[in-house]
């Protein structure tokens, strides 16, 4: 059976190429606001860290209604740190919209999304966006599109894919470069003809594969997936099963059944094949599990999700200030909050540490485990983590680390800087060609050379560079490469920061912190330019005598300090230090905080590595 009333599509895209944008106007377009209603932008991205960083993070459903037809849009995330997510959602979905920026053409993650929609057989609908950009390229992109379906090996059919040409932010469309746009009632036309109906059995056994997990404190865990056979009706009793997993059904029943419909869920008592539907009452339910009848328990496969490529270590806030700032503070708390965060995001992986009180949790990326981290430290967890580390693979007997393919886009005059930098960490040029008045350089290097790299770049480029990354392979390890050229200076006593002894202790490098700011022994209170640790006391007040010296009217002027983010954090940190987050502060300590055995170790260590050497 045919749902001629019905169409499933995602749209992919790089990062900042445009998706949310889009589907805000076909949100307006599909009559979902009223005509004289308040809209706001982006309002895909609903999560308070995705509307101060303008990205999309988790995959989100919505659906309009054009010519008696319901389209459910699928936005996804486009930073590669956050692929998981797109890998999963596809299942839901018969076609994809993939959107290309008419200046940048495809870059790192475009390649990444197509890919996977290519393998599902997906049909390919390309729009060329931002074609108002002054700089845009749209015969070339166009070339581009088609040189990146051929590299894929894409079939007849996806080669012949509509290509639109579309200004997001103004709400066009048109079938020809040469052609201006009025509304994007081309691109919904496109859809209706070319994006596939839902298609299988109406009245067989009930099968729903899940690929997305919510979660509400009124009805418990809600299921997001598609029905690929059959109905699914309010209080049925159904199994649950997993393909890949092999365990007996369990069995629940289905309490209440949702429909997404513009911007909201609504209620509904039965839903068809083909329909994406939100579900309540399976309190067990994962990700890749699949909901059948009673009577024909047959589970759905599902898409193999890319395994992480690195790893932290989270553990509880051992400082002296530990327990002051934030609400869960113990490993119970902890552990149950990471092992949660599991269940809706197929990219993670938790397990338990050395010791009770640490966790191991691996992601796609910093960015991917940094966000995890904020979301934690705004609920009101404290935590202490690790520095990122790759994880290596035995391939064949040899050891091997993940290596990434680095696209960057610098002006022509920043281009040496960039190039040294990036062999300096053991980076293979593989391409370089000039863009406009700009050039594209792209690099095959380990990931671990990439940690702390970012804000150098930027620094580098005068902010005007554009890095973006993504996992290319497994490769022969590189040997040491030294990631860090700086020190620290690290407080020798705790106490209140004085204007005095910052003043003294800025002479021997950058400040971290202000006046009258709690440290502790072994908190970082700044970077030495060389290469060693110094012990400093930041809390030094001065002895007030009553004979008058000779500076004693010497103002004291304190250079600004450097505040870091929490990615500048996890970039700076080497393994000897964690970073210490609060829902008010993070702050930079040692992992030994007393300052006679931290340099008892530090000298073990150094003639453990001289020995090694001889």
């Amino acid at each position: 059976m045919l749902r001629t009333d019905l169409r499933n599509v995602a749209i992919i895209a790089h990062v900042d190429h445009g998706k949310t944008t889009l589907v805000d106007q076909m949100l307006k377009q599909g009559g979902i606001y009223r005509e004289n209603q308040e809209t706001v932008t982006r309002v895909m991205d609903s999560g308070d860290i995705e509307k101060e960083r303008g990205i999309t993070i988790l995959a989100k459903n919505t659906a309009v209604h054009y010519k008696d037809v319901k389209i459910n849009i699928v936005d996804t995330p486009g930073h590669a740190d956050f692929g998981g997510e797109v890998e999963r959602v596809l299942k839901m979905v018969n076609g994809v919209i993939l959107l290309v920026d008419a200046a940048e053409g495809p870059m790192p993650q475009t390649r990444f999304v197509l890919q996977r929609a290519l393998e599902l057989n997906h049909r390919v609908i390309v729009v060329v966006n931002k074609i108002d950009k002054p700089d845009a390229r749209l015969g070339e992109v166009e070339d581009e599109v088609l040189e990146l379906l051929i590299d894929l090996n894409a079939t007849d059919e996806q080669l012949d894919s509509p290509i639109l040409y579309c200004s997001g932010r103004a709400g066009t469309a048109s079938r020809s470069a040469d052609e201006e746009g009025v509304d994007l009632t081309p691109l919904f036309d496109t859809i209706l003809d070319y994006i596939p109906c839902p298609e299988g059995d109406d009245e067989g056994g009930l099968q729903l594969l899940v690929s997305s997990i919510d979660y509400n404190d009124y009805v418990g865990r809600i299921g997001i997936g598609r029905i690929e056979r059959g109905r699914l009706t309010q209080n049925q009793d159904a199994l649950i099963c997993n393909f890949h997993s092999g365990e007996t059904p369990k069995r629940t029943k289905i309490v209440s059944i949702y429909q997404i419909d513009g911007l909201t869920r609504v209620p509904v008592e039965s839903a068809r094949m083909g329909d994406i539907v939100c579900f309540s009452g399976a309190a067990s339910i994962t990700i890749g599990d699949t909901i059948t009848a009673t009577t024909a328990p047959e589970p759905l496969e599902f898409v193999k999700v890319s395994e992480p490529t690195m790893e932290m270590t989270f553990a509880v806030n051992t400082s002296p200030l530990a327990g002051k700032e934030g609400k869960f503070v113990t490993s119970r708390q902890l552990r149950e909050r990471l092992y949660r965060e599991t269940m809706r995001d197929v990219s993670l992986r938790v397990s338990d540490g050395d010791t009770t009180d640490e966790f191991k949790v691996a992601g796609r990326g910093e960015m991917h485990l940094s966000i995890l981290i904020e979301n934690m430290r705004r609920e009101g967890y404290e935590l202490c983590c690790s520095n990122p580390r790759v994880l290596f693979k035995e391939i064949d007997g040899v050891k091997c680390e993940p290596f990434e393919k680095v696209m960057l886009d610098v002006p022509m005059e920043y281009v040496g800087p960039v190039v040294e930098k990036l062999g300096q960490r053991k980076g293979d040029l593989l391409e370089m060609h000039p863009i406009g008045d700009r050039t594209r350089i792209e690099y095959l290097i380990p990931s671990r050379c990439l940690i702390g790299y970012r804000s150098e770049f930027l620094t580098a480029t005068h902010g005007e560079g554009v890095i973006n990354t993504l996992f290319d392979s497994y490769q022969p390890y590189r040997g040491e490469i030294p990631m860090r050229f700086t020190g620290a200076l690290v407080a020798s006593c705790d106490g209140e920061t004085t204007r005095y002894g910052l003043f003294h202790t800025q002479e021997r490098g950058n400040l971290f912190v202000g006046p009258q700011t709690k440290v502790y022994e072994g908190m970082i209170v700044g970077m030495n330019p060389k290469n060693d640790d110094i012990a400093v006391n930041p809390c030094a007040e001065k002895k007030l005598t009553a004979i008058r010296s000779a500076g004693a009217d010497e103002k004291l002027l304190l250079t600004p300090p450097i505040f870091f983010t929490l990615e500048e954090a996890i970039e700076f940190i080497t393994d000897d230090e964690l970073i210490e987050v609060t829902p008010k502060s993070i702050r930079l300590r040692k992992k030994i905080l007393n300052t006679e055995l931290r340099m008892k170790e530090t000298m073990r260590l150094r003639r453990a590595a001289a020995a090694a050497k001889q």
